[in-house]
Protein backbone atom coordinates (compact mmCIF):
# COMPACT_ATOMS: atom_id res chain seq x y z
CA UNK A 1 0.00 0.00 0.00
CA UNK A 2 1.24 3.57 -0.63
CA UNK A 3 3.08 5.13 2.16
CA UNK A 4 1.10 8.15 4.06
CA UNK A 5 3.60 10.63 2.35
CA UNK A 6 2.78 9.34 -0.67
CA UNK A 7 -0.83 9.65 -0.28
CA UNK A 8 -0.40 13.25 0.92
CA UNK A 9 1.51 13.93 -2.09
CA UNK A 10 -1.05 12.23 -4.49
CA UNK A 11 -3.87 14.59 -2.81
CA UNK A 12 -2.20 17.74 -2.62
CA UNK A 13 -0.94 17.24 -6.49
CA UNK A 14 -4.72 16.41 -7.36
CA UNK A 15 -5.84 19.54 -6.01
CA UNK A 16 -3.57 21.54 -8.79
CA UNK A 17 -4.81 19.60 -11.71
CA UNK A 18 -7.64 20.28 -14.22
CA UNK A 19 -8.28 18.29 -16.64
CA UNK A 20 -11.01 18.83 -19.61
CA UNK A 21 -11.91 19.08 -23.26
CA UNK A 22 -13.06 21.69 -26.01
CA UNK A 23 -15.82 20.77 -28.01
CA UNK A 24 -17.07 23.03 -30.74
CA UNK A 25 -18.17 23.16 -34.66
CA UNK A 26 -14.74 22.98 -36.83
CA UNK A 27 -15.44 26.83 -37.30
CA UNK A 28 -16.13 28.23 -34.17
CA UNK A 29 -12.55 29.16 -33.03
CA UNK A 30 -11.40 26.32 -31.09
CA UNK A 31 -7.90 26.61 -32.00
CA UNK A 32 -7.48 29.68 -31.73
CA UNK A 33 -9.43 29.86 -28.22
CA UNK A 34 -6.97 26.40 -27.38
CA UNK A 35 -3.74 28.86 -28.39
CA UNK A 36 -5.11 31.63 -26.15
CA UNK A 37 -4.77 29.14 -23.61
CA UNK A 38 -1.69 28.58 -24.12
CA UNK A 39 -0.37 32.02 -24.24
CA UNK A 40 -2.10 33.08 -20.83
CA UNK A 41 -0.19 30.10 -19.45
CA UNK A 42 2.89 31.55 -20.78
CA UNK A 43 3.60 27.99 -22.82
CA UNK A 44 3.25 30.51 -26.06
CA UNK A 45 5.61 33.51 -26.02
CA UNK A 46 2.91 35.01 -28.71
CA UNK A 47 -0.43 33.56 -30.30
CA UNK A 48 0.62 30.89 -32.83
CA UNK A 49 4.08 30.51 -31.64
CA UNK A 50 4.83 27.64 -29.47
CA UNK A 51 7.96 27.20 -26.99
CA UNK A 52 10.22 25.12 -28.61
CA UNK A 53 13.68 23.95 -27.50
CA UNK A 54 14.77 25.15 -31.52
CA UNK A 55 13.02 28.35 -31.19
CA UNK A 56 10.64 28.20 -33.62
CA UNK A 57 7.22 28.56 -34.41
CA UNK A 58 5.02 24.85 -34.28
CA UNK A 59 1.68 24.09 -34.29
CA UNK A 60 -0.05 22.90 -31.25
CA UNK A 61 -3.09 21.14 -31.85
CA UNK A 62 -3.86 20.34 -35.21
CA UNK A 63 -0.82 18.36 -35.91
CA UNK A 64 -1.90 16.42 -38.44
CA UNK A 65 -1.35 16.33 -42.06
CA UNK A 66 -5.34 16.28 -43.42
CA UNK A 67 -6.32 18.59 -40.04
CA UNK A 68 -3.70 21.33 -41.38
CA UNK A 69 -5.02 21.14 -44.82
CA UNK A 70 -8.98 20.99 -44.36
CA UNK A 71 -8.46 23.50 -41.56
CA UNK A 72 -10.41 21.19 -38.83
CA UNK A 73 -9.53 18.87 -36.08
CA UNK A 74 -9.82 15.26 -36.48
CA UNK A 75 -7.86 13.74 -34.28
CA UNK A 76 -7.82 14.44 -30.16
CA UNK A 77 -4.41 15.56 -28.53
CA UNK A 78 -3.68 16.33 -25.12
CA UNK A 79 -1.81 19.47 -24.38
CA UNK A 80 -0.42 19.96 -20.44
CA UNK A 81 0.54 23.94 -18.99
CA UNK A 82 1.21 25.70 -16.11
CA UNK A 83 -1.20 28.75 -14.63
CA UNK A 84 -1.52 30.20 -11.37
CA UNK A 85 0.30 27.12 -9.70
CA UNK A 86 -2.38 24.67 -11.32
CA UNK A 87 -1.19 22.17 -13.56
CA UNK A 88 -3.60 22.41 -16.86
CA UNK A 89 -4.13 19.91 -18.95
CA UNK A 90 -6.46 20.32 -22.35
CA UNK A 91 -7.53 17.74 -24.34
CA UNK A 92 -8.42 18.94 -27.63
CA UNK A 93 -11.18 17.35 -29.35
CA UNK A 94 -12.22 16.56 -33.50
CA UNK A 95 -14.40 19.17 -34.41
CA UNK A 96 -16.61 17.57 -36.60
CA UNK A 97 -19.84 15.07 -35.74
CA UNK A 98 -18.24 12.42 -37.86
CA UNK A 99 -15.65 12.24 -35.00
CA UNK A 100 -17.85 12.41 -32.03
CA UNK A 101 -16.55 9.01 -31.20
CA UNK A 102 -13.59 10.11 -31.10
CA UNK A 103 -14.73 12.87 -28.86
CA UNK A 104 -17.28 10.84 -26.71
CA UNK A 105 -13.79 8.49 -25.85
CA UNK A 106 -12.11 12.28 -24.84
CA UNK A 107 -14.63 12.80 -22.75
CA UNK A 108 -14.45 9.78 -20.81
CA UNK A 109 -11.05 10.98 -19.52
CA UNK A 110 -11.45 14.84 -18.45
CA UNK A 111 -13.19 16.11 -15.49
CA UNK A 112 -15.36 19.11 -17.35
CA UNK A 113 -15.71 20.34 -20.91
CA UNK A 114 -15.80 24.17 -22.71
CA UNK A 115 -18.68 24.27 -25.30
CA UNK A 116 -17.13 26.97 -27.22
CA UNK A 117 -20.64 28.47 -30.05
CA UNK A 118 -19.99 31.36 -32.78
CA UNK A 119 -22.43 33.43 -31.74
CA UNK A 120 -23.54 34.09 -35.10
CA UNK A 121 -24.26 30.79 -35.54
CA UNK A 122 -25.18 29.16 -31.78
CA UNK A 123 -25.34 25.50 -31.73
CA UNK A 124 -25.26 23.92 -35.35
CA UNK A 125 -27.25 20.88 -36.41
CA UNK A 126 -24.01 19.62 -37.50
CA UNK A 127 -22.31 19.05 -34.82
CA UNK A 128 -25.54 18.81 -32.18
CA UNK A 129 -24.43 15.38 -31.59
CA UNK A 130 -21.15 16.40 -30.23
CA UNK A 131 -22.94 18.58 -27.35
CA UNK A 132 -25.80 16.18 -26.71
CA UNK A 133 -22.53 13.28 -26.18
CA UNK A 134 -20.97 15.92 -23.75
CA UNK A 135 -24.21 16.54 -22.25
CA UNK A 136 -25.51 13.27 -21.76
CA UNK A 137 -22.02 12.33 -19.62
CA UNK A 138 -23.42 14.64 -17.02
CA UNK A 139 -20.22 16.24 -17.48
CA UNK A 140 -19.25 19.90 -15.78
CA UNK A 141 -19.84 22.39 -18.73
CA UNK A 142 -18.62 26.13 -19.27
CA UNK A 143 -19.82 27.73 -22.19
CA UNK A 144 -17.63 30.77 -24.15
CA UNK A 145 -19.69 32.69 -26.87
CA UNK A 146 -16.77 33.37 -29.35
CA UNK A 147 -16.31 35.96 -32.14
CA UNK A 148 -18.69 38.52 -30.03
CA UNK A 149 -16.30 41.46 -31.83
CA UNK A 150 -18.53 40.25 -34.61
CA UNK A 151 -21.93 40.53 -36.08
CA UNK A 152 -24.13 37.82 -34.69
CA UNK A 153 -27.16 37.12 -32.66
CA UNK A 154 -28.68 38.89 -29.63
CA UNK A 155 -27.13 36.73 -26.74
CA UNK A 156 -30.64 35.80 -24.78
CA UNK A 157 -31.43 34.34 -27.75
CA UNK A 158 -28.70 32.47 -27.84
CA UNK A 159 -29.40 31.35 -23.96
CA UNK A 160 -32.59 29.87 -25.12
CA UNK A 161 -31.66 27.84 -27.82
CA UNK A 162 -28.95 25.92 -25.31
CA UNK A 163 -31.90 25.64 -23.01
CA UNK A 164 -34.03 24.24 -25.37
CA UNK A 165 -31.52 22.29 -27.63
CA UNK A 166 -29.42 20.36 -24.99
CA UNK A 167 -31.40 20.92 -21.87
CA UNK A 168 -28.58 22.90 -20.48
CA UNK A 169 -29.43 25.66 -18.11
CA UNK A 170 -26.61 28.53 -19.02
CA UNK A 171 -25.51 31.13 -16.61
CA UNK A 172 -23.68 33.82 -17.25
CA UNK A 173 -20.89 34.60 -15.34
CA UNK A 174 -19.98 37.84 -17.96
CA UNK A 175 -22.43 39.70 -19.79
CA UNK A 176 -21.50 42.07 -22.77
CA UNK A 177 -21.53 45.52 -23.17
CA UNK A 178 -22.52 46.35 -26.60
CA UNK A 179 -23.67 44.45 -29.48
CA UNK A 180 -22.32 41.80 -31.55
CA UNK A 181 -19.90 43.86 -34.00
CA UNK A 182 -19.28 46.71 -31.17
CA UNK A 183 -17.99 44.58 -28.09
CA UNK A 184 -16.99 47.51 -25.09
CA UNK A 185 -16.22 44.97 -22.55
CA UNK A 186 -18.38 42.52 -20.34
CA UNK A 187 -20.12 42.93 -16.93
CA UNK A 188 -18.96 40.59 -13.86
CA UNK A 189 -22.04 39.43 -12.82
CA UNK A 190 -20.84 38.44 -9.61
CA UNK A 191 -18.80 41.94 -8.62
CA UNK A 192 -20.83 43.96 -10.34
CA UNK A 193 -17.74 46.03 -12.74
CA UNK A 194 -17.21 46.63 -15.79
CA UNK A 195 -13.87 45.25 -17.78
CA UNK A 196 -13.24 46.55 -20.27
CA UNK A 197 -11.17 45.01 -23.10
CA UNK A 198 -8.44 46.72 -25.38
CA UNK A 199 -7.45 45.42 -28.96
CA UNK A 200 -3.89 44.76 -29.53
CA UNK A 201 -2.44 43.53 -32.69
CA UNK A 202 -4.78 40.52 -33.44
CA UNK A 203 -4.48 38.91 -30.24
CA UNK A 204 -0.97 37.95 -30.45
CA UNK A 205 -0.37 39.13 -26.39
CA UNK A 206 -2.68 39.40 -23.29
CA UNK A 207 -5.21 41.78 -23.85
CA UNK A 208 -5.11 44.89 -21.46
CA UNK A 209 -8.27 45.09 -19.20
CA UNK A 210 -9.76 48.22 -17.91
CA UNK A 211 -11.55 47.87 -14.27
CA UNK A 212 -14.06 50.52 -14.31
CA UNK A 213 -16.56 51.10 -11.64
CA UNK A 214 -20.29 50.88 -12.30
CA UNK A 215 -20.61 54.89 -11.96
CA UNK A 216 -17.93 55.82 -14.93
CA UNK A 217 -18.84 52.82 -16.97
CA UNK A 218 -22.44 54.96 -16.90
CA UNK A 219 -21.01 58.25 -17.64
CA UNK A 220 -19.00 56.56 -20.94
CA UNK A 221 -20.73 53.84 -22.22
CA UNK A 222 -24.45 55.67 -21.74
CA UNK A 223 -26.78 53.28 -23.44
CA UNK A 224 -24.82 50.23 -24.29
CA UNK A 225 -24.59 50.04 -20.44
CA UNK A 226 -27.99 50.23 -19.52
CA UNK A 227 -28.97 47.74 -22.32
CA UNK A 228 -26.25 45.42 -20.42
CA UNK A 229 -27.58 46.18 -16.97
CA UNK A 230 -31.05 45.41 -18.03
CA UNK A 231 -30.07 42.04 -19.28
CA UNK A 232 -28.62 41.53 -16.43
CA UNK A 233 -31.75 42.15 -14.65
CA UNK A 234 -33.60 40.06 -16.43
CA UNK A 235 -31.44 36.95 -15.85
CA UNK A 236 -31.59 37.73 -12.07
CA UNK A 237 -35.27 37.17 -12.78
CA UNK A 238 -35.45 34.16 -14.24
CA UNK A 239 -32.68 32.98 -11.55
CA UNK A 240 -30.03 32.52 -14.24
CA UNK A 241 -27.11 32.43 -11.87
CA UNK A 242 -24.31 30.52 -10.71
CA UNK A 243 -25.10 27.82 -9.21
CA UNK A 244 -22.32 25.01 -8.19
CA UNK A 245 -24.27 22.06 -7.48
CA UNK A 246 -26.29 22.01 -10.62
CA UNK A 247 -22.88 22.83 -12.82
CA UNK A 248 -21.40 20.19 -11.01
CA UNK A 249 -24.19 17.99 -11.69
CA UNK A 250 -24.11 18.76 -15.74
CA UNK A 251 -27.44 20.11 -15.43
CA UNK A 252 -26.16 24.38 -15.39
CA UNK A 253 -23.26 26.05 -17.30
CA UNK A 254 -21.26 28.91 -16.21
CA UNK A 255 -21.65 30.86 -19.48
CA UNK A 256 -18.80 33.39 -20.68
CA UNK A 257 -18.71 35.69 -23.65
CA UNK A 258 -15.83 37.46 -25.79
CA UNK A 259 -13.46 36.88 -28.86
CA UNK A 260 -10.74 34.53 -28.51
CA UNK A 261 -9.07 35.87 -31.45
CA UNK A 262 -8.73 38.94 -29.79
CA UNK A 263 -8.43 37.20 -26.60
CA UNK A 264 -11.76 39.12 -25.14
CA UNK A 265 -12.90 36.79 -21.85
CA UNK A 266 -10.25 34.28 -22.62
CA UNK A 267 -8.57 35.10 -19.18
CA UNK A 268 -11.84 35.19 -17.47
CA UNK A 269 -12.67 31.51 -18.85
CA UNK A 270 -9.48 30.53 -17.57
CA UNK A 271 -9.55 31.23 -14.18
CA UNK A 272 -13.36 30.32 -14.01
CA UNK A 273 -11.74 26.87 -14.88
CA UNK A 274 -9.00 26.70 -12.21
CA UNK A 275 -11.49 28.31 -9.61
CA UNK A 276 -14.99 26.33 -10.71
CA UNK A 277 -13.93 23.13 -12.29
CA UNK A 278 -13.54 19.98 -10.44
CA UNK A 279 -9.84 18.27 -9.14
CA UNK A 280 -10.16 14.68 -10.02
CA UNK A 281 -11.90 12.76 -7.84
CA UNK A 282 -12.26 8.89 -7.13
CA UNK A 283 -12.88 6.98 -10.66
CA UNK A 284 -15.54 4.34 -10.34
CA UNK A 285 -14.65 0.61 -11.41
CA UNK A 286 -17.17 -1.07 -13.44
CA UNK A 287 -18.48 -2.57 -9.99
CA UNK A 288 -19.55 0.88 -9.08
CA UNK A 289 -16.78 1.35 -6.43
CA UNK A 290 -14.67 4.36 -6.22
CA UNK A 291 -10.97 3.93 -6.44
CA UNK A 292 -9.39 6.53 -3.75
CA UNK A 293 -6.99 8.26 -5.20
CA UNK A 294 -4.45 7.50 -2.81
CA UNK A 295 -4.44 4.04 -3.67
CA UNK A 296 -1.45 2.55 -5.85
CA UNK A 297 -1.26 3.78 -9.25
CA UNK A 298 -4.19 3.07 -11.76
CA UNK A 299 -5.35 4.44 -14.87
CA UNK A 300 -6.95 3.83 -18.34
CA UNK A 301 -6.37 3.47 -22.40
CA UNK A 302 -8.23 6.61 -23.66
CA UNK A 303 -6.91 7.13 -27.05
CA UNK A 304 -4.36 5.03 -29.40
CA UNK A 305 -2.51 6.96 -32.52
CA UNK A 306 -0.52 5.41 -34.58
CA UNK A 307 2.33 7.53 -36.64
CA UNK A 308 2.48 10.39 -34.42
CA UNK A 309 6.40 10.39 -35.30
CA UNK A 310 6.40 9.31 -39.09
CA UNK A 311 9.52 8.57 -38.99
CA UNK A 312 9.75 5.69 -36.36
CA UNK A 313 6.00 4.58 -37.50
CA UNK A 314 5.62 4.69 -33.68
CA UNK A 315 2.72 3.39 -31.87
CA UNK A 316 1.39 5.46 -28.42
CA UNK A 317 -1.71 5.01 -26.04
CA UNK A 318 -2.70 7.87 -23.98
CA UNK A 319 -3.45 7.46 -20.58
CA UNK A 320 -5.88 9.31 -17.86
CA UNK A 321 -4.41 8.76 -14.40
CA UNK A 322 -7.02 8.34 -12.24
CA UNK A 323 -5.13 7.21 -9.18
CA UNK A 324 -1.63 6.68 -7.47
CA UNK A 325 1.93 8.49 -8.38
CA UNK A 326 3.08 7.20 -11.46
CA UNK A 327 6.66 6.69 -12.12
CA UNK A 328 8.30 6.27 -15.19
CA UNK A 329 9.82 2.44 -15.24
CA UNK A 330 7.48 1.25 -13.10
CA UNK A 331 5.55 -2.16 -14.22
CA UNK A 332 1.72 -1.60 -14.01
CA UNK A 333 -0.53 -4.93 -14.98
CA UNK A 334 -2.27 -5.05 -17.98
CA UNK A 335 -5.85 -5.64 -17.20
CA UNK A 336 -7.32 -7.66 -19.87
CA UNK A 337 -4.51 -10.31 -20.10
CA UNK A 338 -2.75 -9.77 -16.50
CA UNK A 339 0.41 -9.42 -18.08
CA UNK A 340 2.93 -6.82 -17.37
CA UNK A 341 3.88 -4.11 -19.06
CA UNK A 342 6.41 -1.74 -18.61
CA UNK A 343 6.23 1.78 -18.53
CA UNK A 344 10.29 2.74 -19.84
CA UNK A 345 9.02 5.07 -22.52
CA UNK A 346 6.45 7.25 -21.24
CA UNK A 347 5.94 11.01 -22.37
CA UNK A 348 4.10 13.64 -22.04
CA UNK A 349 2.79 15.37 -25.11
CA UNK A 350 2.20 19.03 -26.66
CA UNK A 351 0.25 18.20 -29.66
CA UNK A 352 2.76 15.78 -31.83
CA UNK A 353 5.56 17.20 -29.20
CA UNK A 354 6.56 15.01 -26.64
CA UNK A 355 9.15 14.71 -23.81
CA UNK A 356 9.95 12.19 -21.76
CA UNK A 357 8.00 12.34 -18.40
CA UNK A 358 9.15 11.18 -15.06
CA UNK A 359 6.30 11.65 -12.55
CA UNK A 360 2.45 12.04 -13.05
CA UNK A 361 -0.78 12.02 -10.58
CA UNK A 362 -4.55 12.07 -10.81
CA UNK A 363 -5.76 14.12 -13.96
CA UNK A 364 -2.35 13.93 -16.04
CA UNK A 365 -2.67 12.16 -19.21
CA UNK A 366 0.79 10.43 -19.80
CA UNK A 367 1.30 8.21 -23.22
CA UNK A 368 3.13 5.11 -22.95
CA UNK A 369 5.02 5.51 -26.55
CA UNK A 370 5.60 1.60 -28.44
CA UNK A 371 2.47 0.59 -26.77
CA UNK A 372 0.94 -1.62 -29.82
CA UNK A 373 -0.47 -4.75 -26.87
CA UNK A 374 -3.13 -1.89 -25.75
CA UNK A 375 -6.05 -0.92 -26.92
CA UNK A 376 -8.56 1.53 -26.22
CA UNK A 377 -10.63 1.20 -22.46
CA UNK A 378 -7.75 -0.84 -21.36
CA UNK A 379 -7.08 -0.52 -17.35
CA UNK A 380 -2.97 -0.53 -16.35
CA UNK A 381 -2.79 -1.08 -12.66
CA UNK A 382 -0.18 -1.64 -9.64
CA UNK A 383 -1.19 -4.16 -6.72
CA UNK A 384 -4.72 -3.76 -6.42
CA UNK A 385 -6.40 -4.96 -9.38
CA UNK A 386 -8.76 -2.72 -11.05
CA UNK A 387 -11.12 -2.88 -14.15
CA UNK A 388 -12.53 0.35 -15.34
CA UNK A 389 -16.13 0.96 -17.18
CA UNK A 390 -15.56 0.05 -20.94
CA UNK A 391 -15.40 3.15 -23.13
CA UNK A 392 -18.67 2.29 -25.65
CA UNK A 393 -18.62 2.46 -29.39
CA UNK A 394 -21.21 4.38 -31.39
CA UNK A 395 -23.53 3.10 -33.58
CA UNK A 396 -22.06 2.82 -36.98
CA UNK A 397 -24.29 4.43 -39.72
CA UNK A 398 -22.54 3.64 -42.90
CA UNK A 399 -20.40 1.09 -44.43
CA UNK A 400 -18.57 0.20 -47.58
CA UNK A 401 -15.93 -2.59 -48.61
CA UNK A 402 -12.54 -1.02 -49.01
CA UNK A 403 -10.37 -2.55 -51.89
CA UNK A 404 -6.49 -1.96 -52.05
CA UNK A 405 -5.88 -0.55 -55.68
CA UNK A 406 -2.59 -2.50 -56.27
CA UNK A 407 -2.22 -6.27 -55.12
CA UNK A 408 1.47 -6.20 -54.15
CA UNK A 409 0.15 -3.50 -51.28
CA UNK A 410 -2.21 -5.73 -49.58
CA UNK A 411 0.56 -6.43 -46.55
CA UNK A 412 0.46 -2.45 -46.10
CA UNK A 413 -3.34 -2.46 -46.12
CA UNK A 414 -3.79 -4.71 -43.81
CA UNK A 415 -0.85 -3.48 -41.65
CA UNK A 416 -2.49 0.12 -41.74
CA UNK A 417 -6.37 -1.11 -41.68
CA UNK A 418 -5.24 -3.05 -37.96
CA UNK A 419 -3.50 -0.05 -36.66
CA UNK A 420 -6.25 2.49 -37.54
CA UNK A 421 -9.15 0.33 -36.84
CA UNK A 422 -7.19 0.04 -33.28
CA UNK A 423 -6.91 3.73 -33.17
CA UNK A 424 -10.76 3.99 -33.63
CA UNK A 425 -10.40 5.65 -37.04
CA UNK A 426 -12.91 3.11 -38.59
CA UNK A 427 -14.72 -0.03 -37.43
CA UNK A 428 -13.92 -3.18 -39.48
CA UNK A 429 -16.50 -5.85 -40.20
CA UNK A 430 -15.47 -9.12 -41.61
CA UNK A 431 -17.20 -11.93 -43.59
CA UNK A 432 -17.69 -15.46 -41.47
CA UNK A 433 -18.67 -17.07 -44.77
CA UNK A 434 -15.50 -16.54 -46.20
CA UNK A 435 -15.75 -13.24 -48.12
CA UNK A 436 -11.79 -11.85 -47.74
CA UNK A 437 -13.23 -7.96 -48.36
CA UNK A 438 -13.47 -5.82 -45.76
CA UNK A 439 -16.39 -3.97 -44.35
CA UNK A 440 -15.74 -0.81 -43.22
CA UNK A 441 -18.10 0.88 -40.69
CA UNK A 442 -18.34 4.53 -39.92
CA UNK A 443 -20.43 7.21 -37.92
CA UNK A 444 -19.27 9.75 -40.58
CA UNK A 445 -18.70 10.14 -44.19
CA UNK A 446 -15.33 11.65 -43.02
CA UNK A 447 -14.47 9.12 -41.19
CA UNK A 448 -13.82 6.97 -44.94
CA UNK A 449 -11.82 10.06 -45.57
CA UNK A 450 -9.77 10.41 -43.54
CA UNK A 451 -8.99 6.35 -43.62
CA UNK A 452 -8.11 5.95 -47.24
CA UNK A 453 -5.78 9.66 -47.01
CA UNK A 454 -3.89 7.77 -43.74
CA UNK A 455 -3.75 4.43 -45.88
CA UNK A 456 -2.21 6.53 -48.59
CA UNK A 457 0.15 8.38 -47.29
CA UNK A 458 1.17 6.82 -43.71
CA UNK A 459 1.04 3.35 -45.55
CA UNK A 460 1.68 3.47 -49.09
CA UNK A 461 -1.35 1.80 -49.77
CA UNK A 462 -4.07 3.32 -52.36
CA UNK A 463 -7.78 2.22 -51.92
CA UNK A 464 -10.87 2.20 -53.44
CA UNK A 465 -14.27 2.49 -50.98
CA UNK A 466 -17.26 1.29 -52.22
CA UNK A 467 -20.69 2.39 -50.42
CA UNK A 468 -22.98 -0.33 -49.32
CA UNK A 469 -26.67 0.38 -48.55
CA UNK A 470 -27.47 -0.41 -45.34
CA UNK A 471 -29.97 1.47 -42.80
CA UNK A 472 -29.62 -0.36 -39.40
CA UNK A 473 -26.91 -2.19 -37.33
CA UNK A 474 -27.35 -4.21 -34.47
CA UNK A 475 -25.41 -6.49 -31.70
CA UNK A 476 -26.30 -10.56 -32.00
CA UNK A 477 -24.63 -13.05 -30.92
CA UNK A 478 -23.72 -16.33 -32.47
CA UNK A 479 -26.80 -18.17 -32.31
CA UNK A 480 -29.09 -15.63 -33.34
CA UNK A 481 -26.07 -15.18 -36.04
CA UNK A 482 -26.73 -18.62 -37.19
CA UNK A 483 -30.52 -17.82 -37.61
CA UNK A 484 -30.23 -14.56 -39.53
CA UNK A 485 -28.40 -15.77 -42.35
CA UNK A 486 -31.01 -17.44 -43.74
CA UNK A 487 -33.06 -14.30 -43.48
CA UNK A 488 -33.86 -11.44 -46.48
CA UNK A 489 -32.94 -7.90 -45.99
CA UNK A 490 -29.87 -8.60 -43.62
CA UNK A 491 -26.13 -9.29 -43.33
CA UNK A 492 -24.22 -10.50 -40.52
CA UNK A 493 -20.57 -9.57 -39.92
CA UNK A 494 -18.33 -10.37 -37.25
CA UNK A 495 -15.80 -7.51 -35.70
CA UNK A 496 -12.26 -8.06 -35.31
CA UNK A 497 -12.79 -8.97 -31.25
CA UNK A 498 -15.37 -10.96 -32.47
CA UNK A 499 -18.67 -9.21 -31.80
CA UNK A 500 -22.05 -9.96 -34.39
CA UNK A 501 -23.17 -7.82 -36.29
CA UNK A 502 -26.40 -7.97 -38.46
CA UNK A 503 -26.61 -5.15 -41.02
CA UNK A 504 -30.47 -4.64 -42.09
CA UNK A 505 -31.24 -3.18 -45.55
CA UNK A 506 -33.85 -1.04 -43.77
CA UNK A 507 -35.45 -0.72 -40.27
CA UNK A 508 -38.67 -1.92 -41.55
CA UNK A 509 -36.56 -5.48 -42.05
CA UNK A 510 -35.77 -4.83 -38.67
CA UNK A 511 -38.70 -4.36 -37.06
CA UNK A 512 -40.31 -7.43 -39.00
CA UNK A 513 -37.58 -9.98 -37.47
CA UNK A 514 -38.18 -8.65 -34.01
CA UNK A 515 -41.83 -9.00 -34.31
CA UNK A 516 -41.35 -12.33 -35.60
CA UNK A 517 -38.77 -13.63 -33.40
CA UNK A 518 -38.39 -11.51 -30.02
CA UNK A 519 -36.43 -13.99 -28.42
CA UNK A 520 -33.61 -13.30 -31.15
CA UNK A 521 -30.55 -11.35 -29.70
CA UNK A 522 -31.12 -8.03 -31.63
CA UNK A 523 -29.14 -5.31 -28.95
CA UNK A 524 -28.84 -1.76 -30.32
CA UNK A 525 -24.93 -1.07 -30.21
CA UNK A 526 -25.55 2.77 -28.77
CA UNK A 527 -27.91 5.82 -29.21
CA UNK A 528 -27.10 8.90 -30.78
CA UNK A 529 -27.13 10.17 -27.11
CA UNK A 530 -24.40 8.60 -25.28
CA UNK A 531 -25.20 6.73 -22.44
CA UNK A 532 -25.21 8.53 -19.18
CA UNK A 533 -22.44 7.79 -16.48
Amino acid sequence: MPSANINNEVAAEATRRRTFAIISHPDAGKTTLTEKFLLYGGALTEAGAVKAKSGGRKATSDWMELEQQRGISITSTALQFNYRNHVINLLDTPGHRDFSEDTYRVLAAVDAAVMLLDTAKGIEAQTLKLFEVCRARNLPIFTFLNKYDRPGRDPLELLDEIESKIDLRPTPITWPVGIPGDFKGVIDRQSGGFVRFTRNSRGAHAAPEELVNPTQAATEEGANWEAALEGCALLDEVGANYDEKSFLAGESSPLFVGSALTNFGVRMLLDAIVDLSPEPSPRVDDQGTPRPLGSSFSGFVFKIQANMNPAHRDHVAFVRVCSGRFERGMTVTHGPTGRTFSTKYAASVFGSDRDTIDVAYPGDVIVLVNASDLRIGDSLYQQEQVRFPAIPTFAPELFARARVRDSSKHKQFRKGMTQLEQEGVIQVLLDPDGDPTPTLAAVGQMQFEVFSHRLRNEYGAEIEIEGIQTKVARRTDSETAAKLRGQGGVRVYTKTDGTFLALFDSAFWLQRIEGEHPDWTLEAIMTDEAPKS
